[in-house]
Parts: C-alpha cells; structure tokens; sequence
C-alpha cells in the first residue's frame, strides 16, 4: 500500500510522500526527503520543510524558523508528538493552568487515527513525561470528552482543555473576545462560544455537544462558566493557540476593568481587514508551530533526560507496527 501524503500549508493539498524502501512487516524507512528540494533532515529523524515565505522573512541569524516537520516513518513521528505533549504540560505547570486533576491534552496517533493519546488524569502537569502518555481508542467510550471532538472534526489532530483563572473569569460572560489586540487576530472569526454550561464533561452528549459548538471551523471555544478549550493540527499549534487564548481573556478582563473606572477610556478594535491580514498570516499552522516552538524547547532542556525516558517503547499494541 502506498505511503499517506506528507501534508504542509493547506490540508487540501497534499505533497505525495516518496515510497518505502521495503515493505510493511520489516523496520523500513521512507526514502530521504532531504534529498528533494525544499527539505532538510533533523536530527531526531524528523524531515522539516523549508519554511513558508512568511516565516522566510522573519528568520534571521542561525536560527530559522521551520514549520510542521514530516518523519520517515510513524515511531519517530508518535514519539515527538508525545515529548512534545509532556513539554507542553510542564509549561502549563509553569504558567498556572493547574485545577486539581482538571485539564487535558489528547492527540491523535499518526499511524492509528482512531487511537488518541492522553494524560494520565491525576499526574501533575509539571511532573508529566513522554512515558506517561496513554493510549485509547476512541470508539470504547473510554475517552472523557475530547474523542467525540476528534470524532465530529478529522482535521483536528489535537485538543488542549483546561480551567485557567482568566478563562474561566471571561467565560462567566458567555461572550467572544474582541479583537483587541494583534496576537488575538490569530483567531480571528475562529472562536466559539458554548453559552449553556452542561455540567462536568463525562458523558459522551456532552462531549458531542462541544464538538457541535466548535463547528467545522473554529479553533477555539470559551465554555461557559467552565473553562478554554482549543484545537489544532499539532499539540503544538493547539498549545499556542490556548496559551494566546488565555492571555487574551485576561486582556479583556484588564481592559474591561479600565474602562468602568473611567468613562473616558474607548475600547479601540483592529479593523475587520486588518484582523484578517494578521489571521491569514500568522493563524497558519506552520506559522503557529513555529510560535510554539520557544517554550517547547526551553521545557525540554529544563527537564533534562527523564522527560524522554522510555520514548522508544511507546507503541499502539496490538496493532500492526507500520514502520
């Protein structure tokens, strides 16, 4: 069977992936991407594009700014998604977002996409490792809330929810944030807003009816009198867009406080246009992957080995390794 299409930019338009060297049942590598133009090899085996025009004009020095990178082959891809996971739950420790054993991260498996890969609820963020993922299938019904987003969105690769204090503060209004900002632009006309509060996520109506109110396009909801729930095609681009989200919520809080303390104080808007300029550009998958990129590594480094201690073992069992 041939390989899946090596996707970047649109999802719509996949670039064809090279064929295998051997053939499922042995280790076989994808033949090296780095060969082709508009690639170069990482040095933990994953393969990155070279960066759009967009993220060409801001890389400067030695350190440019790459995109989503594509692996030769799914073990390599699965254990960067979950280095990265545990990275972006050490950042969450660091900023915050704990609640007790609320919150969440899932990601869809690259090689099983009806397999998603969780946090253990109960673990502190700020303790949690790539080793410490888990892998469930999302038509047990074993998943609480987010499969039935993965369900009803099969662009959305990740899922990042948790109740932070700003997030919650906003949502107590049932209303969307307002383009205050040029950061908040990355989700221009992409956040919705759940103005029923059902109740603690554990059933699976629940989680349908989120996933109802993200709708087909949005990246981001603010749940009333709950929390912040974002989406994306990594958990890295998911991860940013909470954090933004976050941030945002806790801007319009300050704004909205200045303003009812003086009458004279005008809240002013980025214009309609120029949001979408700033969202076409900078709310682009590559772009926010790249955003995320900072606060990944410094949590990699900070945490040392341990963070990647038992990477190579994590697999799907009791499915066939596509190697």
């Amino acid at each position: 069977m041939a390989p899946p299409s090596i996707m970047f930019g649109d999802m719509a338009s996949p670039i064809p992936a090279p064929e295998p060297t051997a053939t499922k049942g042995t280790r076989s590598f994808i033949s090296h991407p780095a060969q082709a133009p508009g690639f170069s090899p990482g040095l933990d085996g994953a393969v990155k594009k070279v960066p759009e025009s967009q993220l060409q004009e801001l890389s400067m020095g030695p350190n440019p700014l790459t995109g989503i990178p594509t692996f030769v082959n799914h073990q390599l891809h699965r254990e960067h998604i979950l280095l990265h996971m545990a990275a972006v739950f050490r950042n969450w420790a660091r900023m915050g977002y704990t609640e007790g054993i609320s919150g969440h991260i899932s990601v869809r498996d690259p090689e099983h996409p009806d397999c998603i890969w969780m946090n253990p609820i109960g673990k502190h963020f700020g303790l949690m490792n790539a080793s410490d993922m888990v892998c469930l299938e999302s038509d047990t019904g074993k998943i609480v809330g987010g499969n039935r987003i993965h369900k009803a969105r099969p662009d959305v690769h990740a899922i990042c929810h948790a109740h932070t204090i700003a997030g919650r503060a906003w949502s107590a209004f049932g209303k969307p944030l307002d383009m205050l900002h040029q950061d908040i632009c990355d989700l221009y006309n992409s956040i919705a807003v759940d103005s029923t509060y059902g109740g603690i996520v554990t059933a699976a109506v629940e989680g349908q009816r989120i996933a109802s109110v993200l709708g087909e396009n949005s990246k981001a909801a603010i749940l009333l009198n709950h929390g912040l729930l974002t989406v994306g095609s990594t958990v890295d681009e998911a991860s940013f867009l909470f954090g933004l989200l976050d941030r945002s919520c806790e801007i319009q809080l300050r704004v909205e406080a200045a303003c009812a303390g003086n009458p004279e104080l005008k809240k002013k808007f980025v214009p309609d246009e120029m949001a979408l300029f700033n969202f076409r550009m900078a709310g682009e998958k590559n772009w926010l992957y790249a955003e995320a990129q900072p606060d990944i590594e410094y949590e990699i480094e900070m945490a040392g080995w341990k963070i990647r201690q038992g990477l190579a073992t994590m697999t799907v069992d009791g499915r066939d390794a596509d190697w």
